[in-house]
């Protein structure tokens, strides 16, 4: 498997999706309000593949910064899923969760994503 391979990108994108959602999935319901719920580990988490998956030249930019960014919103979706199984009416705002948790993940993703691509300026291992 090779650094340019997709799989690596894959991995980055579950690392991240974990590191997000083990904190908040573990959160009870009534104690959950977005954008503070997500602070914390499960954000820098983010931050940090995204420098790392652009640093090693994963992808191009665009393609890592939008692939981590979506791991917030999915892990706030997958609750949403969850919990509106169990009582239909307990996620009535979902579509606002699901935007604050995307602007969350693109501005963190994106920092990442920046930092890791002034460590791939100052490499000879640039993605073709």
């Amino acid at each position: 498997m090779t650094r340019s391979s997709p799989a690596w990108l894959l991995i980055a994108f579950l690392i991240a999706f974990i590191g997000v959602g083990f904190r908040y999935w573990q959160i009870p319901y009534s104690e959950v309000s977005l954008p503070g719920s997500l602070y914390g580990p499960g954000l820098v988490a983010v931050g940090v593949v995204a420098l790392m998956a652009r640093a090693f030249g994963l992808a191009r930019f665009w393609k890592v910064w939008l692939s981590i960014a979506a791991s917030v919103p999915l892990a706030v979706l997958v609750r949403v899923v969850v919990e509106t199984s169990r009582d239909p009416a307990s996620h009535n705002l979902w579509p606002l969760e699901l935007g604050i948790a995307a602007a969350l993940g693109l501005g963190c993703a994106l920092v990442g994503t920046l930092l890791g691509s002034l460590f791939l300026l100052r490499s000879s291992k640039r993605p073709a």
